[in-house]
């Protein structure tokens, strides 16, 4: 009985500094937020209880279409990173002279920093000297200069393809991890039996890289929804609103026009959908291992 007290206690020891740092670092500013989100804090009054009258103030229809945006932009980009980082994993893990060199390429967009790489992609947009514009008057398609980043449709995707350029080293890595951990003898059978490279990617490499898949896909989800140094360095949500996304809209609302408390609101609402995204990712991972044991 001793013994198993003394384990325990030096159990809740080695678990002290990792509770003391989720309490100050996760619990404390999650709570707080809570309850800054509950009253009408801002630069200019005397913070008091209003219930729940910011959360009435963010169903209405402009944020509404700012919620409808976010997660269309999240599906595309995310997509978008898990088909592209897919295919080069299978083509990095092939068995092709040059393997090696093709891997180490495959990082620039991972080491530069983010700032950096955005402000070139904002250079690239631009309609009077930028690259991508002055390749397609060249080719002869289009006839006159293209300011990508001045209109809704054009920024909107222009922010999309930024996003998947930085993204898609980690998605891409993280899978060639995953494709390498398969068995070699599955492929090795298959092969003999006479099946093609893409049966063999389609019934023994597809099926095992699921449940890692799912994880890339909600750990890139997580991301790609928090995303604000993207956008707001290639667009700050415009123009006219066409980019703002829901991390855009808050950091607008509480720090842009001082309205903290509302601002509050907005950020918990983005908690809450996040934490619908791990439930359900917590099911599918389940379900995943469910099916493994059986």
């Amino acid at each position: 009985m001793g013994v198993q007290r003394s384990t325990i206690i030096f159990a809740w020891v080695l678990l002290f500094p990792a509770l003391l740092y989720v309490t100050i670092i996760v619990a404390y500013p999650l709570v707080d937020t809570i309850i800054l989100s509950f009253t009408d804090a801002s630069l200019k009054r005397v913070t008091n209880w209003v219930g729940f009258e910011n959360y009435g103030k963010i169903f209405n229809d402009t944020f509404a279409s700012v919620i409808v945006r976010t997660f269309i932009w999240t599906f595309f980009s995310v997509s978008i990173k898990m088909i592209i980082g897919t295919l080069g994993a299978s083509m990095l893990n092939a068995a092709v002279p040059g393997r090696a060199l093709f891997r180490v390429l495959t990082m620039p967009p991972w080491i530069v920093p983010m700032a950096i790489g955005i402000f070139m992609w904002g250079w690239m947009y631009n309609g009077q000297f930028g690259m991508i514009s002055g390749l397609l008057q060249r080719f002869g398609i289009v006839d006159s200069p293209v300011a990508f980043l001045a209109y809704g449709s054009t920024a909107f995707w222009a922010t999309i393809v930024t996003d998947v350029w930085i993204g898609v080293p980690m998605v891409t890595l993280y899978m060639l991890a995953a494709m390498q951990a398969i068995p070699q003898d599955l492929y090795e059978a298959a092969w003999t039996d006479g099946a093609g490279r893409f049966y063999r990617f389609r019934r023994i490499t597809l099926p095992l890289l699921v449940p890692s898949l799912v994880t890339m896909s909600m750990l890139s989800l997580i991301s790609t929804f928090n995303s604000f140094d993207i956008i707001w360095i290639l667009t700050r949500g415009g123009p006219n609103g066409e980019t703002t996304t829901m991390i855009i809209d808050t950091y607008r609302t509480a720090i842009g026009s001082y309205k903290y408390g509302e601002g509050a609101a907005r950020a918990v609402l983005i908690c809450i959908f996040l934490s619908l995204f791990c439930l359900a990712y917590f099911r599918l991972t389940s379900r995943f291992s469910t099916g493994a044991k059986r």
